[in-house]
């Protein structure tokens, strides 16, 4: 039995919905219109009575009471015949959200008045969102029946039929709709929707075919079309846009959707000409031009983003901060702190306000020190708990930089303290107390963490890494990186964690090939490390050194592969 808040709302949207679908149609001649014009309403006795009770209907109507509003009007509609009444019932019954009313009063409406486009499309969504599709069929082939709203009328089946379990069953009633207009291609588009959710792949793609020939460059098909080729792939769907757009250039809706492809498949460097085409159509739309201005920054044409996004911000973009951040990141890509700090300094209080000061902080650490960064984090007002978080692991991590692990330590402790149930504080705070040698303390964080946020990969990952480093319960450690793994599967840190714990459990075998996939996903210097010191004990010395010596060129400074890379070669 089909929902009824849910049946409510839809026939409500039915009968919003007919407003923009008559008005989409073209303009019906005179003798059309007097053929539509509904039948003149019946003369209503105005008896006392009637009038009372009418009343009594408007009075609850004005009180919110729609119930007792839809009964009074519904009772009347039966006693009068006026559709008028039906009409309102229907519409006191769908606010108040009283299915049986909207049921009783929708058919009513419909049957006294047969020629009301909205009367029958409220009646076939009653019947649809029912699942009885044999007995809407008859009130969507009358509301297909003219020829001016009928190709409308197609397109509005497809929303009003997607929601429907049985696809093959609307496959079915579709094709039986459109059979009698076989040369409307909006018929076809129908038809190759509803194919499509039916799994009939060949069969949409033969419809969207025919309905192409009979509207040649329609982008509503060439969408769909292109939607269908990116099941196969990618590829196929972005080598169809392009012919399509060859034929049909001012086709933007296709454009829009194959650039935005394009960058889903990181193909930036093509995505960014369809872009700037899109500016010229759109007639520089300031959203289109900050999306150019990201894919310059990402081809490094830095010139080129700083126009896009500055022509952006004089064609009024809706969000000047985010704009601002990119104007000062470009600058002190270019090494103009001055121009940079006054860019983030332009973002006003609100969501991008801390970003713009966690990025003047990095400037001051840099140029001025990093306890003239700490004040700058310190001095940020009106802060939320998470805000206040952020700012504090800001902080933390400064500290980290130049070595003042204690510091840090004593940092995230207090934190932890005001915010205690903070996840990713306590994670910082464990991983602090282990850089200063506080094992028992991060240890006991990290199984905190673990309670409090069972799916936090990293706490697993982090626990089971210090055990497996101090080569301590290895076989909790291994189940510990093991739930991480499987948490996140992909991440390279917990790859090199895996195969950490393989190799202190003398498994050299797994314990490299683990280290190997890890290092190929990223070249990180201790998994560099890690996984020299493994190739060494299986006799591979020269590949270790190798190993070492090509991170050693790119993390020259790194101590930890420093350590390994001497502790073996010497």
């Amino acid at each position: 039995m089909p929902n009824p808040r849910k049946l409510t709302l839809a026939v409500l949207l039915s009968l919003a919905s007919i407003a923009s679908l008559s008005a989409q149609a073209a303009e019906p001649s005179k003798s059309e219109s007097a053929k539509s014009k509904p039948a003149p309403a019946p003369q209503t006795e105005l008896t006392g009575a009637f009038v009372y009770k009418y009343l009594i209907g408007e009075v609850a109507g004005q009180r919110g009471d729609l119930e007792l509003a839809s009964s009074i009007f519904l009772d009347l509609a039966k006693s009068s015949r006026d559709p008028r009444l039906a009409e309102r019932a229907a519409k006191a019954a769908v606010y108040g959200n009283k299915p049986r009313l909207v049921t009783q009063a929708v058919s009513l409406w419909s049957e006294l008045d047969p020629s009301s486009t909205e009367a029958q499309q409220a009646s076939t969504e009653l019947f649809v969102n029912a699942g009885k599709l044999n007995e809407a069929k008859p009130f969507l082939q009358k509301l297909l029946a003219k020829e001016d709203t009928r190709a409308n009328g197609f397109l509005y089946l497809n929303s009003l039929l997607a929601k429907q379990t049985d696809k093959n069953a609307v496959l079915t009633l579709v094709q039986e709709l459109a059979a009698p207009y076989p040369d409307l291609p909006e018929a076809h588009f129908t038809i190759a929707n509803s194919a499509l959710a039916a799994g009939k792949v060949e069969l949409a793609m033969s419809e969207l075919d025919t309905a192409e020939k009979l509207s040649p460059g329609w982008e509503m098909s060439a969408l769909l079309k292109g939607q269908i080729l990116y099941l196969q792939s990618p590829d196929a769907a972005i080598n169809f846009y392009k012919q399509f757009l060859s034929a049909n250039e001012n086709a933007n809706e296709v454009r829009l959707t194959m650039a935005r492809l394009l960058i889903n498949q990181k193909r930036f460097d093509e995505a960014k000409p369809e872009f700037i085409k899109l500016i010229s159509a759109s007639k520089n739309n300031p959203e289109i031009m900050v999306v150019v201005g990201l894919l310059s920054i990402q081809a490094n044409e830095l010139g080129d983003a700083e126009k896009y996004f500055q022509d952006a911000l004089a064609a009024g973009f809706k969000n000047p901060d985010q704009v601002f951040i990119y104007l000062g990141q470009i600058a002190e890509k270019q090494n103009d702190d001055k121009l940079a700090l006054a860019w983030y300094n332009r973002v006003k209080p609100g969501d991008r306000y801390l970003d713009a000061q966690f990025n003047i902080a990095g400037i001051v650490a840099r140029t001025q020190g990093i306890d003239a960064a700490l004040q700058v984090l310190r001095n940020i007002p009106e802060l939320t708990n998470e805000q206040e978080a952020l700012s504090m692991q800001m902080q933390a991590s400064l500290l980290g930089k130049m070595k003042r692990y204690q510091e840090a330590y004593d940092l995230l402790g207090q934190t932890v303290a005001t915010l205690p149930n903070t996840p990713e504080i306590i994670y910082d705070y464990a991983m602090a107390a282990e850089r200063i040698g506080q094992f028992d303390i991060a240890e006991k964080e990290l199984r905190k963490l673990i309670k409090l946020k069972p799916d936090f990969a990293q706490a697993y990952n982090a626990l089971g890494y210090s055990l497996a480093d101090r080569n301590l319960k290895l076989d909790e450690a291994h189940k510990l990186i093991q739930q991480a793994l499987a948490l996140s599967p992909d991440d390279h840190y917990i790859l090199d964690s895996m195969g950490w714990v393989q190799y202190r459990m003398g498994k050299l075998d797994a314990a490299s090939n683990y280290l190997r996939q890890a290092y190929s996903q990223q070249p990180d210097p201790e998994i560099a490390a890690h996984l020299g010191e493994v190739l060494w004990h299986q006799g591979k010395k020269d590949e270790a050194v190798q190993t070492w010596e090509s991170a050693l060129k790119v993390f020259p400074d790194n101590e930890v592969l420093i350590k390994t890379a001497q502790k073996f070669k010497n």
